[in-house]
């Protein structure tokens, strides 16, 4: 598989406005250091919906160059707009990504046979790996496993899932329904190891900004076998995944950063700072797992 253990769903650091370059390069850099399995630059953690098209581009290129081969790249180029997800998808593989993430289309609340076709057009104008991200709670949208095992086996490009329902339900539904070797990334934390349990093959991950090294040490206990410490380290982290949804992502977690000094907290609106009630406990889990003083 072309996608599996530990992806992080890189934020995207600003400073005055902007993006900030050298706080984002040393974000990559620690996370290549701390053994990330892959990254994923552009999705909803890193405030794609209010980037420019100049930014999304830039933050894109950025982490390839970065990355410099040494780990996969899976840029965010998904819209609820065919010919613009098309467009991105262009741009993603142009620019040297290992492949898309495809978000399924929000607010437009297309059928099934609508979803089937937006993500087959896009296949069929880009040869590159592309991965649909499943995220009905953002959305609105629910890509179901017959349509995406339709797409799977229909459209060899299409060689994964980011399952984002939290449902393990649907989760074993989906795996049953695509290919051998199709890759099924739990898009929850929480998720990570149940679905893993039952064909998963690994998760694009919040806490990883936070806990790359624990993250993939995670997927690497799993794929090894050492079940009894893989589920030890789910429980450790359980706490740690909940305080990254007490607010919308990601406001806690670039806070987390913030507060352990990666870079400056700043978001974008609608995006604003963390209440003082979920500042506090955040900061009780920060400590607890020894990231801040």
């Amino acid at each position: 598989m072309l996608f599996s253990g530990a992806m992080t769903a890189l934020v995207t650091p600003f400073k005055n406005g902007a993006v900030d370059e050298e706080a984002y390069r040393a974000l990559i850099e620690w996370q290549i250091a701390e053994g990330i399995h892959g990254l994923v630059p552009c999705g909803t953690t890193g405030e794609s919906a209010t980037l420019t098209h100049e930014e999304h581009e830039r933050v894109i290129g950025i982490c390839i160059e970065q990355a410099a081969g040494r780990v996969p790249v899976l840029a965010g180029a998904g819209s609820n707009n065919t010919q613009e997800a098309i467009r991105l998808a262009r741009f993603a593989k142009t620019a040297g990504a290992d492949g898309a993430l495809l978000i399924t289309p929000y607010y437009n609340k297309p059928t099934q046979e609508g979803l089937y076709r937006h993500f087959r057009a896009i296949a069929e104008a880009v040869d590159m790996p592309l991965v649909p991200y499943n995220v009905p709670g953002r959305t609105g949208c629910n890509l179901l496993p017959a349509t995406l095992g339709r797409l799977a086996h229909d459209c060899p490009n299409i060689v994964g899932i980011k399952e984002a329902t939290g449902d393990l339900h649907q989760g074993s539904q989906t795996i049953a329904a695509c290919p051998e070797g199709f890759s099924v990334l739990s898009g929850d934390d929480f998720t990570a190891l149940p679905l893993m349990s039952i064909g998963g093959s690994g998760v694009i991950s919040v806490t990883s900004n936070i806990m790359p090294g624990a993250m993939s040490r995670l997927c690497n206990l799993f794929k090894q076998g050492e079940l009894t410490e893989a589920a030890r380290l789910h429980h450790q982290l359980y706490s740690l995944h909940q305080a990254m949804f007490v607010e919308s992502n990601p406001i806690p977690v670039k806070t987390a950063l913030a507060l352990m000094g990666r870079m400056e907290l700043e978001l974008r609106l609608p995006l604003c700072p963390l209440s003082d009630a979920h500042l506090a406990e955040l900061k009780h889990e920060l400590r607890k797992h020894g990231l801040i003083g």
